[in-house]
């Protein structure tokens, strides 16, 4: 087995952590088979968050029970002490248990502090003083917040996306990280479902020892290919290196992560999907995307209100009206070619 020690906490992690979120799209019957099959594997570190519906309640009953041979973080999106401790309580309820080994402030758009009128981060130090919480960590889509978060002293552990398509400013995260001693837990490792390859995702981030990567999963062969991983560490070979070099180019530039903070979007648009059609259909099976379901999900995008709140919410600053519309155009032209091939 593979540990990361995630920095001042002395936590010590599996490297294939396990990313709560996906589970809250499948049945709790097999979100908690999943979660036992990876337990039986070693994996020891569950994340979620209070804002993945009932993602919180399905780890905990996956793992009643056994909660002292687990490690669990989870996160709160409010912005004041109330909305804080009302978090707390509701994820450790749901979470059937009496305390959270990583609490995390989730994707603010600031960095609580002391004295900083929100009460935040003194119910973060409240809360550890009654075992409610363990650690302290933040979690950002922002290179500037999490460079202010990890350079004020105040968080153990920083959330962070990483991966092989991550630029190089936000790579020098992680000897930071290492320099201050603060853990680096990386979310969307395959890049939001845009990196196809476990393997070489998995080897391009065991060169940062200091790096715990958590991966989403839903399904059972993607939890496979990272119990391989962990059971034979890949190496970054001159062939997976070829790859970096290929999908950094193919992705450069504008494109979704999937990460839904821009929605829900007020005509219905299922943004996180649509706005990367074009990415989806060249990187996966087009027999996954070119059905009628993606058609009427994709033929929302003119009903567009142009109203600028997912352009305001999303973390990338993406132009998303312009690129859904990008997006239907291209997904028309692979639609009309099946339509043409079919009998």
């Amino acid at each position: 087995m593979h540990y990361v020690r995630l920095g001042k906490t002395e936590l010590k992690v599996n490297r294939n952590g396990f990313g709560a979120l996906p589970i809250q799209r499948i049945p709790e019957r097999d979100a908690v088979r999943i979660m036992h099959r990876a337990f039986d594997n070693g994996v020891n570190y569950y994340d979620t968050a209070r804002f993945y519906t009932d993602s919180e309640h399905k780890v905990g009953v996956a793992f009643a029970g056994r909660r002292d041979q687990v490690i669990i973080s989870t996160k709160t999106g409010a912005t004041d002490a109330a909305g804080f401790w009302k978090d707390l309580s509701t994820s450790l309820r749901e979470l059937d248990t009496d305390y959270i080994d990583l609490y995390q402030f989730h994707n603010l758009k600031f960095v609580p502090k002391p004295n900083d009128g929100t009460g935040l981060y003194e119910a973060m130090l409240d809360a550890r003083k009654e075992g409610k919480i363990r650690h302290i960590g933040i979690t950002n889509h922002r290179l500037t917040l999490a460079l202010d978060a990890v350079n004020s002293g105040l968080y153990e552990t920083l959330q962070f996306p990483l991966s092989y398509l991550s630029t190089d400013d936000e790579l020098k995260l992680v000897p930071l990280c290492a320099q201050l001693d603060v853990g680096v837990i990386a979310m969307k490792a395959l890049a939001g479902g845009l990196i196809t390859d476990a393997a070489t995702a998995y080897a391009f981030l065991a060169q940062f020892p200091n790096v715990e990567p958590i991966w989403g999963i839903q399904r059972d062969r993607e939890l496979e290919d990272f119990i391989a991983c962990g059971e034979s560490e890949p190496r970054l070979t001159p062939e997976r290196e070829a790859r970096i070099r290929r999908d950094r180019e193919e992705l450069k530039g504008e494109f979704c992560r999937g990460c839904g903070y821009c929605m829900p979007c007020p005509a219905g648009i299922e943004i996180n999907n649509c706005a990367r059609m074009t990415l989806m259909l060249r990187r996966a099976p087009l027999e996954v995307y070119l059905t009628e379901d993606f058609r009427d999900k994709m033929d929302k995008i003119p009903g567009c209100l142009n109203c600028g709140r997912c352009k305001s919410k999303c973390p990338y600053h993406l132009d998303i009206p312009n690129l859904l519309k990008r997006n239907l155009s291209d997904f028309d032209s692979f639609w009309a070619k099946k339509m043409a091939a079919e009998p």
